[in-house]
């Protein structure tokens, strides 16, 4: 099954031309079939998981608490 790079904008809520250049860059796979380029859904879903891994290692590493400042004197 594929889905063109039109549904994948809907679906991931990113604009066309944005998908268009992940899909130039090979971040999402896809194949061309002589007028448009299909994305094999089975490999978005992967993409779409791989990106909310991501995304809840960015929002841990935000709300990671900043330690303590060690109040390191100068002593001559």
């Amino acid at each position: 099954m594929y889905i063109t790079i039109q549904e994948a904008a809907e679906h991931l809520g990113m604009p066309i031309e944005q998908v268009q250049k992940y899909v130039r860059e090979g971040r999402i796979r896809s194949v061309h079939d002589g007028k448009q380029f299909l994305i094999n859904k089975d490999q978005f879903g992967l993409y779409l998981e791989q990106l909310e891994l991501l995304k809840h290692q960015i929002d841990e590493w935000r709300n990671e608490p900043i330690p303590p400042d060690r109040d390191i004197k100068d002593e001559d």
